[in-house]
């Protein structure tokens, strides 16, 4: 277990952690020729890779074969990897394998719509209730089978349990799914899961929790002492966990996925399939068509493992504080509007948003990118309803902006960090965006080209 005390400098044992990351280092260049250090201040969008999930993607490959039906000795490690990985992922998220099972995808907009596919089989209830603040990729899929009704935000930015239990109240019985994320992508925010678990099974429904943003950043229980907050349903990405390569799982209680047919079907679904008849695989097997992405789970493992070995405590106490200490620095920067948990002294991930006035959220990402190496991102986040109140944008401005291709679509600059990140990194950033925005006539002069439509394309909104 590694252990430090977090400050203002780069400790001793902070460097052990950032030591752990992949490319933290590399130089990239800037507009103007230079070379610098790269700064990743991205990493809600993807993680970099740690060096102990390449060490084992290297070390695995050697013995990287066919799954499930080889009889050969690689192909039976390979296997054994795969079922190890799915005890491991259990464990790390505080369940068992009595009570969930885990199914590999390709990323969490897979796991949604293949757990839409799964209920609609295994419920008559018409409705399930997603939040104002999801990722459409926790919005679009349900919409596939079920009428949509959404849950409302409250002014802290987190969900509304008592806007919850009013729709729970209203739609007695007629429930499916209560699906919520469990950290904002936007502001950080960190929803209260379990006492939403807890209301939501009170009406007789099962919750499912949009993890991607959460559980790179908390510890998650999806049993719990008290049986009634437990979570029923949870889905994250390897890619926001520090493991690329296209590994995302969904878990879910076995009972659910015991009669459904699969979203995908193929080899390695059917027990037997002849013209006459098809008889399923057991789940996960049966929701997992075609050859597995044995890499990706390696590299899963790989960083859930390493995750542990730092404990999530440390990585917890850490972002905090430089968290803390982005948004003290950045709230001295005239013209500068935070979009924050913080703001209120709600729990947030290492997750913010802001604007700055008189400059454009696609020009305050270039330049920073162009000028100063530090990569962020901006726009809607996929998150379209979500940025829309916050920007306190009407329908009818959005709908203007959206048939007119000549207005800049709004949006904001997101700053998402991580455990490797330095303090130092932290004060580049306020340096950078000081200059930035005491020079904005001539930045704005030199960016103008930038695209100014929705996640920088020539577009309109929508």
């Amino acid at each position: 277990m590694i252990h430090f005390l977090a400050n203002r400098t780069q400790s001793k044992q902070h460097k052990q952690l950032r030591d752990l990351i992949v490319g933290v280092d590399e130089k990239i260049p800037l507009e103007d020729g230079r070379l610098v250090k790269g700064i990743h201040f991205d990493n809600a969008a993807t993680t970099p890779p740690l060096n102990s999930v390449m060490k084992a993607i290297q070390q695995f490959a050697p013995w990287y074969s066919s799954v499930g039906r080889g009889k050969g000795y690689k192909s039976e490690r390979s296997t054994e990897m795969i079922e190890r990985t799915r005890l491991n992922v259990l464990s790390f998220v505080g369940s068992k394998g009595d009570k969930h099972t885990v199914i590999f995808t390709k990323n969490s907009t897979e796991s949604m719509n293949l757990l839409s596919h799964i209920l609609h089989q295994a419920t008559n209830k018409r409705y399930v209730l997603a939040s104002e603040m999801e990722h459409i990729s926790n919005d679009l899929p349900w919409r596939n089978y079920f009428e949509v009704e959404y849950i409302a935000v409250n002014k802290n930015g987190q969900i509304s349990l008592d806007d919850l239990r009013a729709k729970l109240m209203a739609l007695q019985g007629q429930v499916a799914l209560v699906t919520i994320t469990g950290a904002s992508n936007v502001t950080g925010c960190i929803n209260p899961i379990y006492e939403a678990a807890e209301l939501t099974h009170t009406y007789g429904a099962k919750i499912h929790v949009d993890a991607a943003q959460l559980i790179p950043h908390e510890s998650i229980e999806m049993m719990r002492r008290n049986s009634v907050g437990n979570i029923d349903f949870l889905s994250f990405t390897g890619h926001k966990l520090y493991a690329p390569f296209g590994t995302a799982v969904l878990i879910g209680e076995k009972e659910v996925f015991h009669e459904a047919e699969p979203l995908l079907k193929g080899g390695g679904t059917a027990h037997i399939a002849l013209r006459s008849f098809v008889q399923w695989n057991e789940a996960p097997d049966r929701f997992e068509g075609g050859t597995p992405n044995v890499m990706g789970i390696v590299a899963l493992n790989a960083a859930i493992r390493t995750l542990q070995q730092i404990n999530m405590e440390t990585i917890i106490e850490y972002e905090k504080q430089i968290m803390n200490y982005a948004l003290d620095r950045l709230q001295t920067i005239d013209g500068l509007s935070l979009f924050s948990a913080s703001n209120d002294n709600q729990p947030q991930v290492s997750v913010f948003s802001f604007t700055i006035n008189e400059l454009h959220h696609q020009d305050i990402a270039q330049i920073l990118a162009k000028e100063f190496g530090i990569s962020v991102r901006s726009g809607f986040f996929c998150a379209y309803s979500y940025v829309q109140k916050l920007l306190q944008l009407s329908d009818e401005r959005i709908d203007e902006i959206r048939k007119d291709a000549s207005i800049p679509a709004p949006g904001l600059v997101r700053i998402s960090l991580s455990f490797y990140n330095t303090f130092a990194e932290v004060n580049q950033l306020a340096e950078a965006l000081q200059q930035i925005t005491s020079n904005k006539e001539y930045y704005t002069r030199k960016y103008e080209a930038v695209p100014k439509g929705i996640c920088g394309r020539q577009r309109s909104l929508l």
